[in-house]
């Protein structure tokens, strides 16, 4: 099992940047598919980025792509998503999430078993 705590969102004007962390509990972080996932008011959970355990590949929502980056620190046991030219449309609550294994694709969030609070983004015009 693993607990997930977000961190690092808040009120930025439209341009501007953050960096969000996840610090997960246990020592079985590394072997976990991680995903940001994130939620407006009034709309569906919506996927924006993934890392697997392993290899070098990320995957990422059509309209972050070219201004978030996911990265993984296996060490420090966190996730992160760096955050550029952010826009009003990026507003929502940030989730991250875990799972052990990724049978379908990694924008599903049925794959990841544990979640964190979440961490309220605001960017404003």
């Amino acid at each position: 099992q693993v607990q997930l705590a977000e961190s690092g969102g808040g009120l930025v004007q439209a341009g501007g940047s953050l960096r969000l962390s996840c610090l997960a509990s246990g020592r079985s972080f590394r072997l976990y598919n991680m995903g940001w996932f994130r939620q407006a008011p009034g709309k569906e959970r919506q996927f924006v980025a993934a890392i697997p355990w392993i290899g070098e590949n990320t995957y990422y929502e059509d309209s972050v792509k070219g201004r978030f980056t996911i990265s993984r620190d296996n060490a420090k046991n966190t996730l992160y998503l760096q955050m550029e030219d952010l826009k009003p449309e990026d507003t929502a609550v940030y989730y991250c999430a875990a799972g052990p294994k990724i049978r379908g694709g990694y924008s599903d969030a049925d794959e990841y078993t544990y979640w964190g609070q979440g961490t309220q983004v605001t960017v404003a015009s």
